[in-house]
């Protein structure tokens, strides 16, 4: 994936855009709360939530003009076998964030978050020989620490924040080797995930235990679950090619910062362990901020450089 900037008007509708995608999921998870206010329990919510997206993630296909990449991709064996597991990292993913959000940990979703790409920063050391700088060091340092004072505010693992933050970087890792753009790999995967999830509804709603005929209103929330799914994570690919992608890692903490917000306003405890917990953490994010703003700088001045040497 490329991330040069864009000129002028694009780069900022860029920028509005990659604003957006963070925005939506940092309120996704009101979504998701309003869906189980209606009785609909986290595994028939990802159910709906995967069949749901196939249209939708399918629409957004053929809008971008990626019909034939998703066959060429259908066709190699490879390509759909990592598919595969990116789709099961993805569905855990979304299964044990629609749970916690309905189970008042919204606090614990967004410390996962907050940790991610510093999981991702570690995940490209070791899988990718990426280098780490000192900087990026303290960082992680920062979230460990964090993590264990977080342990220490809960009286065991925060295992939410883990498998969230671990298994969305483990995702990461296996799209990175996928030859497909966001759409096409969004499509394929929920149509993986699409047999079984409709074979888990149908098996449901004839035992009288779904929620989808229940009535309108439960219909309607759960076909949105779909749309609200496929359209930031294009909003997300269509801006990361176009700003750079130091500037999509300043906006990635805009989606935790609205979800710790929520889970506050909510009152969900947050004790003074869990305080300092956070302030480990938000230092973390912060060193790891400045860092990408420092190789960004360090980038500019080099190519300033080369350019001054060949004139």
């Amino acid at each position: 994936m490329t991330s040069s900037p864009a000129p002028g008007g694009e780069s900022r509708l860029a920028l509005g855009a990659g604003i957006a995608c963070y925005f939506i999921w940092g309120f996704v998870p009101l979504v998701f709360q309003a869906i189980g206010r209606h009785g609909v329990g986290p595994w028939e919510m990802l159910a709906e939530r995967i069949v749901w997206s196939v249209p939708a993630a399918g629409l957004l296909v053929i809008l971008a003009g990626q019909a034939s990449q998703v066959a060429a991709v259908l066709r190699r064996p490879r390509v759909l076998a990592w598919l595969g597991v990116s789709s099961v990292l993805i569905a855990l993913n979304w299964v044990v964030f629609i749970w916690a959000v309905n189970t008042g940990r919204l606090l614990e979703t967004s410390l996962g978050y907050y940790i991610n790409p510093l999981v991702n920063m570690a995940a490209g050391a070791l899988l990718f020989r990426e280098r780490i700088d000192r900087i990026g060091y303290v960082a992680i340092g920062l979230a460990l620490v964090g993590v264990v004072f977080q342990a220490a505010a809960l009286g065991h693992l925060p295992w939410v924040s883990l498998v969230l933050a671990f298994s969305f970087a483990g995702y990461g890792v296996v799209r990175k080797q996928v030859a497909a753009d966001a759409q096409t790999g969004l499509l394929v995967e929920c149509l993986v995930l699409g047999l079984p999830s409709l074979a888990f509804i149908a098996w449901i709603e004839t035992r009288g235990a779904g929620h989808f005929t229940q009535d309108v209103s439960t219909a309607l929330w759960l076909i949105a679950s779909g749309p609200i799914t496929a359209v930031p994570l294009v909003l997300f690919a269509w801006a990361a090619r176009r700003i750079p992608l130091s500037a999509m890692g300043f906006l990635q903490f805009i989606a935790p910062t609205i979800s710790f917000t929520i889970g506050l306003s909510q009152g969900e405890v947050f004790t003074p362990v869990r305080a300092v917990s956070f302030a480990f953490i938000w230092c973390g994010a912060a060193v790891f901020l400045y860092g990408a703003w420092r190789r960004t700088r360090l980038a500019a001045r080099a190519q300033a450089e080369v350019r001054a040497a060949g004139q």
